[in-house]
């Protein structure tokens, strides 16, 4: 009996290969558990479907014959099998090794590390602080009539998103220099409705800034199940370093935080329930509001969040062209939801997000209600809106918000 395929991971980066002289699919492990980038001829990549725990070595060299018209493809058909499995994008022994490799470096590991030094920023410290000097354009903290309780910032690359990381970071004067940075990230990894938390501290290439670890033992204690403590997907994760790099900019090397990662409630989604109807999200969100009436003013809340994920590469059957067209539309929806967000609306913006299972694909909506939640108190203002094209068919929403407390 012929041998069966095993299954293609479907946690994996798929892409056009960028490389003129290498054309076909470029492959990539979006987890980082395997090191390997693979490009996949164009012939070739037709049988990646065939990689679905069903189908079997035979039916891809009856595909392989098909699509070549040579008999003589059986070696072909083995060494891209050969390639999947040894660079762990298979599911199977060599996937589950190399997942439990990771996870166990990074569980053992004393600090979190940059994930995306040298690649999303400058590596050296004065390279970083140049670049960022330019995008602040050294301008001065802005004047607020109320204190900040906190504010909303982009997780889209620096260069794209910089004008509205600077209208969000700019707001941020030297008096919040001591608290405890909440930095509520969107896991763009993590389980659903869970909360990916670590006693790590976190290294930049600017030093490193110590987690509260009170602050996520305590919510370790009475968080509830949903809580995951040195969740792998901070290894990775970009949407939190990416603002503590700023707030070290801003201030120094070492100031204290509490990184959580909020994953997607998608059980709320699928059958339209507000998130805390998930009794382990109810407790999570419940336990994080307690630490806020608590500790009040000691905090400041950083959102690292972006908004709508419009085109091609985010599935949608037409390709989005910032600010025109379609994404005109867009900004219109996305408006309607920031302004239940600055309303302090939880209810009123969840509701517009699970129409038509949120549509607009966006990735900060979690940690944008979580905030909500544990801060119902904060009412907000918007600094800026920007759309910018990812790629040529693929466009992202984002912007800044400034949030003051109602009873100030």
């Amino acid at each position: 009996m012929a041998q069966t395929l095993p299954r293609l991971r479907t946690n994996l980066d798929f892409m056009p290969s960028p490389i003129q002289e290498r054309p076909g699919l470029l492959i990539r492990d979006s987890f980082r558990y395997s090191d390997a980038t693979l490009i996949i001829p164009p012939l070739l990549a037709e049988c990646l479907t065939l990689f679905d725990g069903f189908h079997t070595e035979l039916d891809l060299r009856q595909m392989l014959v098909e699509l070549t018209g040579d008999l003589r493809v059986g070696e072909v058909g083995k060494r891209l099998l050969e390639s999947l499995e040894s660079a762990g994008f298979l599911e199977g022994p060599r996937y589950e090794e190399l997942k439990q490799q990771r996870q166990d470096a990074f569980r053992n590991a004393p600090k979190r590390l940059p994930a995306h030094a040298g690649s999303a920023y400058p590596e050296k410290p004065d390279d970083l602080r140049e670049t960022l000097r330019a995008y602040m354009n050294d301008s001065g903290a802005g004047v607020d009539s109320a204190p900040l309780v906190g504010i909303a910032a982009p997780h889209v690359s620096f260069a794209g998103g910089w004008p509205s990381y600077r209208a969000a970071y700019r707001l941020l004067g030297a008096e919040y220099c001591d608290r405890t940075f909440v930095i509520l990230g969107t896991s763009h990894y993590g389980e659903p409705e869970s909360f990916g938390l670590t006693r790590k501290s976190f290294v930049t290439p600017f030093g490193e800034a110590a987690t509260d670890v009170d602050l996520v033992n305590e919510l370790e204690r009475s968080g509830g199940p949903a809580v995951k403590v040195e969740d792998y997907c901070h290894a990775i994760e970009h949407s939190i370093e990416f603002q503590l790099v700023f707030l070290q900019y801003l201030y120094a090397p070492d100031i204290r935080i509490l990184p959580v990662l909020c994953g997607p409630y998608s059980r709320s989604l699928s059958e339209g329930i507000k998130p805390e109807e998930e009794e382990r999200v109810r407790q999570f969100l419940d336990a994080l509001r307690a630490i806020a009436e608590r500790e009040g003013s000691r905090l400041f809340w950083i959102l690292g969040v972006d908004m709508a994920h419009m085109g091609r590469r985010y599935g949608d059957p037409f390709a989005a062209r910032a600010d025109v067209g379609e994404m005109a539309s867009v900004a219109v929806r996305d408006r309607s939801r920031i302004e239940r967000i600055l309303e302090g609306d939880a209810d009123g913006f969840w509701s517009l997000v699970q129409q038509h299972g949120d549509e607009l694909k966006w990735c900060g909506a979690a940690p944008f209600y979580t905030f909500l939640k544990a801060v119902p108190s904060a009412r907000g203002r918007l600094e800026d809106y920007q759309q910018w094209n990812i790629d040529e068919q693929s466009a992202v929403s984002f912007g800044a918000l400034a949030f003051t407390s109602a009873g100030l």
